[in-house]
């Protein structure tokens, strides 16, 4: 969808909407409307209980000179950034296969401006909410197909449009893992995901892809233990965005290092899933898709930080190769792990990640994104996503951005009692604890591979890269989480 900003409202609006904030509706200044055009819309919101709230919607037809043209009050509740967002999510939701091909909002009737980032925040949701994935849907009806293209916000306050630029580079990074986390595993597969990573190097991103033998030589044998089992050889990718630029000019160390759980198909391997739902798994790389997509953000506008994304790449299967509950292996740290359950095949590949972004670019901070665990889900629900730190600065610093961004967080604890659970009789850990606690175990075993003195955060997005109902800036199926909530701790801890 194309976003225009205009300084005043187009005479030729088919689609006009004003925004409303909560009570507001008498407030409107006057020659926002004709009178008996005014009339006509406060008699729409009173039939409709209209009162301003988030994301409702009061519409009327007014016979123009040719046709018929809707003018709607659009509830933006307080005014805040988050009830802006959903607003314009709510827009695009009611109008993107409607037919109409463009709406106007004129933030003129409000009587006073809204912040230029509670618009860019409009605009972001508004075009974040049109992103569908119907690439392999050959018989959509004409109803079915969205229409709406163009989006034109009249009368905004001024910095709205370099704010969006912001954001646009944000949503075209939650463009990019949607497509990652909806393409289903016959397409994305560890060699696949690396090749619709490539187009990064064009935004100045530098790429490095290490295959099996360049693994095997690095002595990786805890994630190449989970993929085994799989005719798909295991990747891993690291993006490298050097915003600092070169050591000579200041730049050149890594600032942080973003490590993505990247198992683009979880059967469980020989500890093997339910049948039922196992289709959902292709969504179990959904860290690795948010890092990819927070690179591409990052890289889009030139953000003033180095940032290294690393995405661990495999699929588990269960074929007579496979990785076996007992199996004991070596990770590339040169600890040793007893695998328990191959289903508990996310920490493998993320203890191996860890160990080399460490090893080869000495990270102070490392942010790991993964869909780990299921008792995620059943502690949280789809509300936020689950953060384990061993450090509360850098815990509150991430909380901080899921509160700004609506990507929210939860913090989790961790200690010594919960570490002593994954203790093994015959190697240095077991990959699985006991039942109880099971999201923050597995956030202790991954402690287990991050060196003294590096500030470490896990976050388990379980119940959050995929949405079963729609949500304020998407529908059913992705929804692109944890872009945005990186961007927004890069940009405000590594660019002041």
């Amino acid at each position: 969808m194309q976003v225009i900003f205009s300084a005043t409202r187009p005479a030729d609006a088919a689609v006009l909407a004003l925004p409303v904030e909560k009570d507001g509706l008498d407030r409107m200044p006057a020659g926002t409307l004709d009178d008996a055009t005014l009339a006509l819309v406060r008699g729409a919101a009173r039939a409709g209980r209209f009162e301003g709230e988030t994301g409702g919607i009061a519409e009327i037809f007014v016979p123009g000179d040719d046709a018929a043209h809707r003018v709607l009050l659009l509830g933006v509740g307080s005014g805040s950034e988050a009830d802006y967002e959903r607003a314009g999510g709510a827009l695009t939701a009611r109008f993107l296969t409607s037919g109409v091909t463009g709406v106007t909002v004129d933030f003129a009737a409000l009587g006073g401006q809204p912040t230029a980032r509670a618009v860019a925040r409009f605009a972001a949701a508004a075009v974040q909410r049109s992103w569908r994935h119907d690439v392999y849907r050959t018989k959509l009806s004409d109803k079915q197909k969205p229409t709406l293209t163009t989006l034109t916000l009249a009368n905004a306050p001024a910095d709205s449009e370099s704010s969006w630029a912001s954001l646009d580079a944000v949503t075209q990074g939650m463009e990019l893992t949607r497509t990652l986390v909806s393409e289903p595993p016959n397409i994305i597969y560890p060699e696949s995901f690396v090749e619709r990573c490539r187009h990064l190097a064009d935004l100045g991103v530098e790429i490095t892809v290490l295959d099996r033998a360049d693994m095997e030589a690095l002595g990786m044998g805890a994630l190449l233990g989970v993929a085994q089992g799989s005719r798909r050889e295991a990747r891993l990718l690291a993006m490298r965005w050097n915003g600092k630029g070169a050591k000579e000019n200041g730049g050149g160390d890594v600032d942080v290092a973003l490590v993505g759980k990247g198992v683009t198909f979880d059967t469980g391997g020989i500890s093997i899933k339910p049948a039922a739902g196992m289709e959902d798994m292709k969504w179990d790389m959904g860290g690795a898709g948010a890092v990819a997509g927070a690179m591409k953000a990052l890289a889009l506008r030139k953000a003033k930080a180095n940032v290294i994304g690393v995405c661990g790449l495999v699929e588990n299967m269960p074929d007579g190769n496979a990785q076996r509950p007992g199996d004991v292996v070596t990770s590339m740290s040169g600890q040793t792990i007893e695998v328990i359950n191959t289903d508990a095949e996310g920490r493998l590949v993320l203890c191996d990640a860890i160990t080399w972004v460490q090893k080869t670019h000495s990270p102070k901070t490392i942010v790991d994104l993964a869909t780990l665990t299921g008792a995620m889900i059943i502690s949280l629900g789809s509300e936020h996503g689950g953060l384990f730190a061993n450090d509360d600065g850098l815990a509150e610093e991430l909380l901080s951005a899921g509160r700004a961004t609506g990507d929210h967080l939860w913090r989790f604890p961790l200690g010594e009692a919960y570490n002593k659970l994954i203790d093994s009789p015959i190697a240095d850990m077991k990959n699985v604890g006991p039942r109880g606690a099971g999201s923050i175990t597995a956030a202790q075993f991954i402690l287990r591979f991050v060196d003294p003195g590096v500030r470490w955060a896990h976050l388990d997005i379980a119940g959050m890269v995929w949405a079963d109902k729609p949500g304020p800036n998407y529908d059913k199926g992705a929804t692109g989480y944890g872009v945005r909530l990186l961007d927004r701790y890069i940009r405000d801890n590594f660019e002041r």
